[in-house]
């Protein structure tokens, strides 16, 4: 087992990298930019290394700089965490190359699965079902323009390279292919540095399902269950949890026995999960491998019992998995929101800052996985996530109304965060009767933003009508007969007062 750690991230995700060292007894090892100097990631770990200014590129994604600290430091290993090097081939081969284990799957099954091009062939080789579409990047316009006719509209156009909804196009008619495909590719290339673009049969109304899977290095792979994705907003999750009520023991084999052969095809060792798109009809289709651990990966522990990063430094140490298929049972429901330094009521624009006070939930069934506190300033250089607050219990309805209870309970005071939009989806009926597809969320924004005009409207007119009676009363104005009990008095039988009957008037000139 190793005896030291380098863990190349930062926030939470860091932090909880650092609590599964602790557990094992490996001393963990941090690195740290210009703003993050302060952050609890480096506040916990045992070692803390800094790496350069806030700039991602001459910082957390610094191959050379990060080696060199591994080497110093005398780590064995490093834990890239999700997101920045991760999933990069380049990192995880410098890392080989200097005798220091990549935690994670292999360059070469990284490299396979990185170009959802490439992982479409492979799949398609080995009998996957995937959306119908080009298994290759699109040569041309006319290209793009035969394929679309073949399969229909509509159809999707989506960057090989990426991920995050980013060069993603949905295209309904052939009018709009032209202008779509352009912002794919230019949108690709400003992401990804690759502007390869790929397309596919849009399926209308899908969820978004994936399924961990775990692998050692000796041959052995199982699945964990699945995970619901659906709840999305921009192509990007929001909540996620786990199991999905739309599926069944038989479906969850067959996509888990499915999930399986893709990890078989690629060789796939460690932590990785398998995504699908699912229709209407319980139809579904590979859709990408992530080859890393997921932002998600705590609503699967809940369920399984397991501790994803635990085996993850296991398997990397070379110890076979310690369970077969069979020994996984699923028991209860977890679900997982997504808490962003962002503000719900200016399009959900970062809103770094000081945070200034910091209320957490806790009691039972609630997991928080943080990487912020109270006087800590969010910078504005990175990635707005700052925790994931999970929600467990025994059944679904149990688990969102733990969950919704704990929402109530956190307050971020200095930013803005978008703790409501949780509140809304937690009590939405749509969403607890499970009746959700990945754009479940615009919908529900969007009717939230018609309630909230709907509002102002009537706080107008409330105002208007305000204005009015004050200029009557101020002029000394008198109601109109029209206005008038009819026995000139008032409901207690009182004689109505001349701001009564003004009010009156003017109540039914506003009908």
């Amino acid at each position: 087992m190793f005896k030291k750690i380098l863990i190349a991230n930062r926030g939470e995700i860091a932090v909880r990298v650092i609590r599964a060292c602790r557990e094992m007894g490996i001393s963990p090892v941090a690195v740290y930019s210009d703003v993050d100097r302060a952050a609890l990631h480096v506040r916990k770990a045992d070692e803390a290394y800094h790496i350069g200014p806030a700039t991602a590129s001459e910082s957390y994604l610094n191959i050379p700089k990060l080696i060199e600290v591994a080497r110093k430091s005398g780590a064995e290993a490093v834990h890239p965490g999700y997101g920045f090097l991760s999933e990069n081939p380049g990192f995880n081969r410098a890392c080989r190359e200097a005798g220091i284990k990549f935690i994670g799957p292999t360059p070469e099954a990284m490299e396979l699965m990185g170009s959802k091009t490439r992982a479409r062939q492979t799949m398609e080789k080995a009998g996957v079902p995937f959306v119908p579409g080009t298994t290759k990047g699109l040569d041309s316009l006319e290209h793009a323009r035969e394929v679309a006719a073949k399969i229909g509209y509509p159809v999707m156009l989506k960057a090989a390279g990426g991920g995050g909804g980013k060069g993603m196009r949905a295209v309904r008619s052939a009018d709009q292919l032209a202008s779509a495909l352009e912002q794919a590719k230019s949108e690709a290339m400003r992401s990804f540095k690759d502007d390869e673009v790929y397309i596919e049969k849009l399926i209308e109304n899908p969820r978004h399902i994936e399924v961990q899977i775990l692998g050692d290095e000796h041959g052995n792979l199982v699945y964990l269950g699945e995970r619901e994705c659906s709840v999305q907003r921009r192509h990007q999750k929001v909540l996620e949890e786990s199991p999905s009520s739309f599926v069944d023991p038989e479906m969850r084999r067959s996509m888990g026995d499915t999930a399986v052969r893709v990890g078989k095809a690629a060789a796939y060792s460690n932590a990785g999960t398998v995504e699908f798109l699912v229709d209407e009809q319980k139809n579904f289709y590979f859709l990408e491998v992530n080859a890393r651990l997921q932002v998600e990966h705590p609503v699967t522990e809940f369920v399984t019992g397991l501790d994803l990063v635990h085996l993850q430094i296991r398997i990397a140490a070379g110890e076979k998995l310690p369970i077969r298929q069979e020994d996984i049972t699923l028991r209860g429901h977890a679900i997982e929101c997504r808490v962003y330094a962002e503000d719900p009521d200016n399009n959900y624009f970062p809103s770094p800052g000081t945070i200034t006070r910091l209320l957490q939930p806790s009691g039972p069934g609630i997991r928080r996985d943080s990487g912020v506190y109270e006087g800590w300033t969010v910078p504005i250089d990175y990635d707005p996530l700052l925790a994931k607050v999970i929600g467990y219990a025994p059944t679904r309805r149990e688990a969102i109304a733990r969950l919704d209870r704990a929402m109530y309970e956190y307050f971020v005071g200095g930013i803005k965060t978008n703790i409501s939009l949780f509140r809304r989806i937690l009590r939405d009926p749509d969403f607890i009767a499970g009746r959700i597809n990945t754009g479940y969320l615009d919908l529900l924004l969007e009717r939230h933003k018609n309630e909230q005009h709907a509002a102002r409207d009537g706080d107008r007119k409330i105002a208007a009508l305000a204005a009015v009676l004050f200029t009557q009363m101020e002029n000394g104005a008198q109601a109109p007969e029209t206005a008038r009990p009819a026995a000139g008095a008032s409901a207690n039988g009182a004689a109505a007062s001349n701001w009564k009957r003004t009010a009156r008037a003017d109540a039914l000139r506003v009908q």
